[in-house]
């Protein structure tokens, strides 16, 4: 069993990874910036190492301080969380070659589903279905304007080292092509160093379908049934579910044995994710709806939690487990779903203006309390939330033996968390989980395209009394108030004009 795991991360998935260190008796190691010396994955961890400046280029993004570390505090494995180098096959091969244990796939599957192109072919050779496309030889502005013409429009170009929506434009007239085609070069060749395109044709209004599997050195590979992504901006999620509320029991049995061949077929190891897209454009979801192979992810999701909620099982643990060598104990008793989960992502964000990340310190801090409620943060009162990283604060998840049940727990308990210092997205979650298309499931990946706009303009709601007066409290001190510089009548943002 591992005895020392380095936890190449921070915020809220370094907490969660340090408290399954601590049920299997792993001793857990916090790696910091300048800027998180004090944070509260730092105090989770049993240990904790300095490993550069605040910027993340320096710090988390740096392969080398990382490995030193591991070897300054005789760690025997890295588990490298998500974002960061999770998915950096640089990465992994350095953890490998300094003997050090990485707690996910090797690096050389990494890099193979790193190319979007590669796990294309590779897809296909497997025989599991892909989105219509093509990825052309010929890399010139010609070449790829004769890929769109094959593929047809509307089409999307696609970077191959792609991920978050980078590298990514969409041509629904032929006189884009030229245009997205440059726009999306120079944005994958910024964001990833590699410029190389492939172009997809454009699925109208899809829904976002993954399957988290987990894989062990035994040949066991499992699936942990699914999860409903669909509702996300600009390729990015907000609010994700399982079991997604629009497959049919043949349809996700279709889904997950896709899922299971296609990490059979890379030869997977630890946990990963296979994502879907589910064409709905014909006729509504049944056992012979189409989907499509989007792609792999090779490492642990920020959406991890519902799976947990409705499988009972802990992904963390099992990772662990799994990196030790030992083998899965599934194959008697398979995971099973029960009941429904839903998890929301709280940013620190101005959704009314374009969804500008926020910073400063976080002044008031409540985390609800409530039946079949669970918070993973990585904050606390107090925290200053840093411009050097991702403005994520905390994961609201909700589980209940229904569906309608678990958005009623999640809309209570967004409604009883008071966040003071910085704004949040907190309004925009409470309209998209009320609106009568969440209702009734019916959400698909154009939606927010198409109504976020109106639901992040809409007039923000009225905080609970007893935040108002400690606003108030915090307004009749005679202290300054970050809260009270902002602009703008937020009653989550200002304490003036605002008494109990």
């Amino acid at each position: 069993m591992i005895k020392r795991l380095l936890i190449a991360n921070r915020g809220e998935i370094a907490v969660r990874i340090a408290r399954a260190c601590r049920e299997l008796g792993v001793e857990s190691v916090a790696v910091y910036s300048d800027a998180d010396e004090h944070a509260p994955h730092v105090v989770a961890a049993d240990r904790a190492i300095g490993i550069g400046p605040a910027a993340a280029r320096d710090s988390y993004l740096s392969i080398s301080n990382i490995v030193r570390a591991a070897g300054t505090m005789k760690a025997d494995a890295v588990h490298p969380g998500y974002g960061f180098l999770s998915e950096n096959p640089a990465f992994a091969e350095a953890c490998e070659q300094a003997g050090l244990i990485f707690v996910g796939p090797p690096s050389s599957v990494i890099a193979r589903m790193g190319s979007k192109i590669e796990a294309r072919r590779l897809m296909q050779s497997a025989g599991v279905p892909v989105v219509p496309g093509e990825a052309p030889d010929d890399q010139s502005d010609d070449g790829l304007r004769r890929a769109v013409d094959r593929v047809g429009l509307p089409a999307l170009i696609k970077a191959s080292a792609g991920g978050g929506g980078k590298g990514m434009r969409r041509i629904v007239a032929a006189s884009e092509i030229a245009e997205a085609v440059q726009g999306a070069r120079r944005e994958a060749a910024l964001a990833f160093g590699d410029g190389t395109l492939y172009v997809e044709r454009l699925i109208a209004r899809p829904h976002h379908v993954e399957v988290q599997i987990l894989a062990d050195h035994h040949g066991h590979i499992v699936h942990l049934f699914e999860r409903e992504c669909s509702v996300q901006r600009r390729y990015q999620k907000v609010i994700e579910e399982s079991p997604s509320p629009i497959l049919t029991s043949g349809l996700r049995r279709r889904m997950t044995d896709a899922a299971v061949q296609a990490a059979t077929a890379v030869g997977y190891r630890n946990a990963g994710t296979i994502e879907f897209l589910l064409d709905r454009s014909s006729a509504p979801a049944g056992d012979g709806t189409p989907f499509h192979f989007l792609e792999m992810n090779t490492r642990l999701q920020v959406e991890h939690p519902v799976t947990e909620e409705v499988t009972g099982l802990d992904l963390v643990r099992a990772q662990l487990i799994v990196a030790s060598g030992e083998p899965l104990q599934w194959d008697t008793h398979p995971p099973t779903q029960r009941g429904h989960a839903i998890e929301a992502r709280v940013y620190a964000e101005d959704p009314a203006r374009e969804f500008l990340p926020q910073a400063g310190r976080v002044l008031l801090y409540r985390e609800p309390r409530a039946p079949g409620i669970r918070i993973d943060s990585g904050i606390a009162e107090g925290s200053d939330v840093s411009v050097h990283y991702d403005p994520l604060l905390a994961k609201v998840i909700a589980s209940a033996e229904s569906r309608e049940l678990a958005r009623l727990r999640l809309i209570a308990a967004l409604r009883d968390f008071p966040i003071l210092g910085v704004r949040t997205n907190i309004p925009f979650l409470l309209r998209i989980l009320e609106h009568p298309r969440f209702l009734f499931g019916d959400i698909d990946t154009a939606f927010l395209d198409n109504e976020g706009s109106s639901l992040a303009d809409a007039d923000p709601v009225q905080p609970p009394a007893f935040v108002l007066a400690v606003m108030a409290a915090a307004d009749n001190s005679g202290e300054p108030s970050a809260v009270d510089s902002r602009r703008g009548w937020d009653p989550w943002q200002q304490s003036r004009d605002w008494r109990s």
